[in-house]
């Protein structure tokens, strides 16, 4: 056997009995070619050692197959949802993905680009952080890159945007309590410097004037997005508002810090204070109450973004809502 700096295509080719173009297909993941064929090569390839070189062949198609993921924030479990569901979406289009995590920071998210910008990469699926510019961004695409921002709104933009209907969701959960006979329904977590708590609250304000001409019965306490935020969160309602009925959540990990909080202080989820999430992340139906929620598909949300990856239009600027569905369980 040949050794392996030596080793190239042909190799592989004349190994598998195939063509050159055969070989090339199957290593940038082309769907033109049979799964028999495909077979053939990928054994030959492991039985030679052959390496393929794609800083060399992103050079001479001038285009890099090179993904970043800028997540938002690692510690929360919808994200790490999330980004499983990106990466493994990403792989199946025969592309790369980098993970990276902003921390919520602003100026962690622009470093962390700076330096990305070195591996030529050839797009970013961004969760901006709180305070991300429509210029920072458009610069990216000004540099040919196509960014997609995913579950918030960068308004200016000249991106593609894929986020849940965040309208909807709180909109279904606030009238869902509504029928169930709570009147007195506050809106709980999130803070006013991200896009997703404004459509989420007017989800809540839309379903609650719908059925309530008084606006004294709307009630909103921010707080940080973690549990400990909801644990605060709630503290501060039932100190202001003793007589609360029902929450509806930012997300479901803000529930279960409001959850954790008022058994504390003996009150029963979902029978003194029905309770009402968002994400529909896995613990959630484990949760006791078992927590009803507003259920996002992480994986419709990475098939969105592959098919504006495929697209390869660094001119794009769609914006996709994706479905949401409420599930009810017994937190309410």
């Amino acid at each position: 056997m040949k050794k392996q700096e030596t080793i190239t295509v042909v190799d592989v080719a004349k190994k598998a009995g195939v063509s050159k173009s055969t070989v090339s297909l199957v290593l940038t993941n082309s769907n033109k070619v049979s799964e028999k064929s495909k077979r053939k090569v990928l054994k030959a390839i492991e039985e030679t050692g052959y390496v393929y070189n794609r800083d060399a062949a992103s050079l001479r198609s001038r285009r890099s197959n090179l993904v970043a993921i800028v997540i938002n924030d690692l510690t929360n479990p919808y994200s790490t949802q999330l980004t499983v569901a990106l990466e493994q979406q990403i792989r199946s289009i025969g592309m790369f993905a980098i993970l990276v995590s902003s921390g919520e920071s602003v100026e962690q998210q622009s470093e962390l680009i700076q330096r990305l910008e070195e591996y030529k990469v050839s797009a970013y699926v961004i969760c901006p952080a709180p305070g991300t510019s429509p210029d920072f961004l458009n610069g990216l695409v000004d540099k040919g890159r196509l960014v997609i921002n995913i579950m918030r709104e960068i308004q200016g933009a000249k991106v593609s945007t894929i986020i849940p209907d965040n309208v909807s969701g709180t909109y279904m959960s606030t009238n869902l309590l509504i029928k169930k006979g709570y009147k007195n329904i506050a809106f709980l977590g999130g803070n006013e410097s991200i896009s997703d708590y404004h459509q989420r609250l007017a989800g809540y304000n839309n379903a609650m004037h719908e059925h309530f001409q008084d606006d004294a019965l709307t009630q909103v306490i921010q707080s940080n997005t973690t549990r400990d935020g909801g644990r605060k969160g709630m503290k501060e309602l039932l100190n202001q508002s003793p007589n609360i009925e029902a929450v509806v959540c930012f997300s479901d990990v803000i529930a279960y810090g409001a959850i954790e909080y008022m058994k504390e202080q003996q009150i029963k989820p979902g029978v003194d204070i029905g309770i009402i999430g968002f994400d529909d992340l896995k613990d959630s139906q484990l949760m006791s109450p078992a927590l009803t929620t507003i259920h996002i598909d992480e994986n419709q949300i990475a098939r969105a973004v592959c098919q504006e990856l495929m697209d390869a239009n660094s001119n794009a600027r769609n914006k996709v809502l994706v479905g949401v569905d409420l599930i009810e369980r017994s937190s309410c």
